[in-house]
């Protein structure tokens, strides 16, 4: 017991420091294209490529970690990350900026799917969506704390946070070298020939079309939908209210608080209580009234307190869908998690693209699109989850042939 504890802990750390170099570039990134001479263009791309990158690479970490083992592909994501964050802030010209958040998107990516593997591995069904839970709270801490570290750092120059996330990362390194044993027994693994990215599309699709198909769509539908608030929610606080960085940075920290108290605490007694089918159906429809309630804001307390309800509608829903794939995969876990971490980067890149195309017609559009989205996925759980457990039973699926 005290074994396991050790292991999510140092998983718990390694993912804060991942999300803490993510989330400290945001509020540095456009300082860096504007000294580079260029645009909201770069800036969009660089955001895209990283995306991009997590897309297709994520199945194959996912693939590779069945058959290798957890403890290596974390190895390899950490370091990618130190190095790329150390490219970053050593960058003079734009290319390289480039060329490091892509290599970042690639290697890092093996970090997520392979750390929810870890979990797969070393929890029952009845603790999953827990294990998961503190997944998705150890996101939302680096999530809080990247932001505010990085712009205190930064003053110093624009480069030295990118500095400091890469000793962190080494730092997480070591601690997985020396203390975190490997979950996946030898015995255990599961060869499958390299596809390399491109390969990727097919097995996609291939499982879409499989028992998980539906949750893979799920999760792919509600990263497009977040996407539609947190994209553009800058631009709209902006817009609406006239906030400069330190009124948005606020609020995206009350954000990032209430998210991973909600994953860390909530998600694995409410689940319990209700069953992780009744929790993402209540989650979708809480947070498709939550965006429109977002438009309803009218000052500061009012824009604060509906943002809060409307992200602890959603909090639940990432980590309480990928233990539901996990349940239900017939594949390997990291191959799961793979194809589940890629369907929720396929969001995040179209997600942005989407809602800032929609800001452009009409600064509503945006949240109105979201609300939308996610009163969707609820009408198809109704139908699909339901549907599902009736076919196949519960947590247990055919393998398909």
């Amino acid at each position: 017991m005290a074994s396991g504890r050790r292991n999510l802990t140092i998983l718990f750390f390694t993912l804060v420091v991942v999300m803490m170099g993510f989330g400290m570039i945001i509020p540095i990134l456009p300082f860096y294209v504007e000294h580079f001479g260029v645009g909201g263009s770069a800036l969009g791309a660089l955001m895209a490529i990283f995306a991009t990158m997590q897309f297709f690479f994520a199945p194959v970490w996912g693939n590779l970690s069945d058959r290798w083992g957890r403890k290596p592909l974390l190895l390899l994501g950490i370091a990618g990350n130190a190095f790329t964050l150390l490219w970053f802030g050593l960058a003079t010209e734009l290319w390289m900026l480039f060329a490091a958040r892509g290599l970042a998107g690639v290697l890092s990516s093996a970090t997520l799917p392979t750390a929810m593997a870890y979990i797969g591995d070393t929890t029952s069904e009845s603790e999953r969506s827990s294990g998961m839970g503190t997944i998705g709270a150890a996101m939302g801490v680096g999530m809080v704390l990247g932001p505010g570290v990085g712009g205190v750092l930064a003053e110093r120059s624009l480069s030295f946070p990118f500095f400091v996330a890469a000793g962190l990362s080494l730092l997480a390194l070591i601690l997985i070298w020396i203390f975190l044993p490997e979950s996946l027994a030898r015995e255990q693994r599961i060869y499958r020939p390299h596809q390399g990215p491109l390969g990727q599309v097919q097995e996609i699709w291939s499982a879409l079309r499989s028992p998980i198909g539906f949750l893979l769509f799920l999760a792919f539908l509600l990263s497009f939908g977040m996407t539609n608030f947190e994209g553009i929610f800058g631009l709209y606080a902006l817009r609406r209210f006239q906030y400069g960085p330190r009124e948005v940075g606020g609020v995206l920290t009350v954000i990032g608080l209430i998210s991973a108290i909600a994953q860390g605490i909530l998600t694995g007694p409410l689940t319990r209580r209700f069953g992780d089918e009744n929790v993402v159906r209540a989650s979708l429809a809480s947070s498709a009234l939550g965006f429109l309630l977002l438009l309803w804001a009218y000052d500061d307390l009012t824009l604060l307190v509906t943002t809060g309800l409307f992200v602890l509608s959603v909090a639940m829903l990432r980590p309480v869908v990928a233990a539901l794939i996990s349940k239900r995969a017939t594949t390997g876990q990291g191959t799961a998690m793979g194809l589940t971490n890629s369907m929720m980067s396929l969001g995040r890149i179209l997600g942005p693209l989407w809602a800032g195309f929609l800001f452009d017609l009409d600064i509503h559009l945006p949240y109105l699109s979201g609300a939308l989205v996610m009163a969707l996925g609820f009408g198809l759980c109704l139908v699909r989850l339901g549907r599902h457990r009736e076919k196949y039973g519960g947590a247990t699926y055919p393998a398909r042939h």
